[in-house]
């Protein structure tokens, strides 16, 4: 596997672990040229992971759209790229589950595996990605969430 860091293709294994019901194998790989970590998937080459829109249309999942929006929520906050990158695993890993057979899942339930995760983790990156994933119609109902957010941290 090469390393999208040096390009080298020397590499060991550091963790393996199979996902969804045995369907893939996610492993944690690490360079032996400059010791960075990246993970690789494998799976069996079948049809390609969906995503349910909101208006009904159907695309190909993207694992670097959901770490953008990630990425964007927890911009200048205290967290590393390691851990955004474990969060994006946990994410797409949890959708493959939830999908099950179907190989279909809803952008929502994927947006709401966000948010859960986010509010976790940071509450100015969950209010971040809620003000976009949302739709809030009108100042009042943005004003609404932070209040909710708020109280859940007291």
């Amino acid at each position: 596997m090469r390393c999208p860091h040096c390009g080298t293709v020397e590499d060991k294994v550091v963790e393996s672990r199979t996902l969804a019901n045995g369907d893939a194998v996610r492993r944690r790989r690490e360079c032996t040229n400059c010791g960075y970590r990246f993970t690789s998937y494998e799976r069996i080459d079948e049809r390609q992971f969906m995503v349910i829109k909101r208006d009904g249309r159907r695309e190909p999942f993207e694992r670097s759209k959901l770490e953008r929006g990630i990425v964007r929520a927890l911009e200048k906050r205290p967290f590393s790229q390691m851990q955004i990158e474990s969060l994006v695993n946990e994410i797409e890993d949890e959708t493959a589950i939830l999908s099950k057979g179907s190989r279909e899942i809803s952008s929502t339930i994927i947006g709401d595996l966000v948010l859960e995760r986010l509010g976790k983790l940071d509450n100015f990156a969950y209010i971040r990605f809620a003000s976009v994933y949302k739709h809030f119609k009108d100042l009042d109902e943005f004003i609404e969430e932070i209040k909710k957010v708020g109280t859940e941290m007291k």
